[in-house]
């Protein structure tokens, strides 16, 4: 558990300027849930670990080496698997890269884009409650985009097999843009 503790505080650390889009939320909130909900899943202590850390190598000044050096090659490669490669590239380019990476990526790694994506969704749904369909207007490319996105996100990471995490992102993405049409 020492290890969890310290991967919290080496996020809270490199996300400690960040918030939320267009909240007032820290940031580090969202890794410690995608954490939390995959220590419920009950997935490996590695994958728990890089999913509190899956955002650091993205949108902090954390390096390859710095993750590698202080949590292992395990956590490393789960990590940079859940980061986009080129953020200089169109958010279609960087979501189709995504979305065609996870369909062969290792399970641990989909395990966290899962929770991830599912820590999201759930963010949303909240906040659809809380301030309706004004929701939408924080996304550059707004609902039918982000739907098309979350929509073929279940399909790559279910193309080699279903898992438990993969069931709950199937129901928020069904409760947020309705059944799909595939159904």
């Amino acid at each position: 558990m020492y290890i969890i503790d310290q991967a919290i505080e080496f996020a809270a650390k490199a996300h400690r300027n960040q918030n939320r889009k267009e909240t007032d939320i820290p940031y580090i909130s969202h890794p410690v849930g995608v954490g939390m909900i995959l220590q419920k899943a009950e997935c490996s202590e590695e994958a728990i670990i890089a999913g509190i850390l899956h955002d650091t190598l993205e949108d902090t000044d954390t390096t390859e080496e710095d993750i590698l050096n202080n949590f292992g090659e395990e956590v490393f490669i789960i990590v940079k698997g859940c980061s986009e490669p080129d953020k200089g590239a169109s958010w279609e380019d960087r979501k189709r890269h995504t979305i065609d990476y996870l369909k062969s990526a290792p399970l641990t790694v989909r395990q966290v884009a899962c929770a991830d994506k599912l820590h999201n969704l759930r963010s949303i749904k909240r906040d659809l409650t809380n301030h309706g369909e004004a929701t939408w207007n924080r996304f550059k490319r707004g609902r039918e985009m982000q739907k098309w996105y979350y929509t073929e996100l279940v399909k790559s990471l279910g193309y080699e097999s279903d898992f438990p995490l993969l069931i709950l992102l199937k129901k928020e993405v069904e409760d947020v843009f309705g059944p799909s049409s595939n159904n």
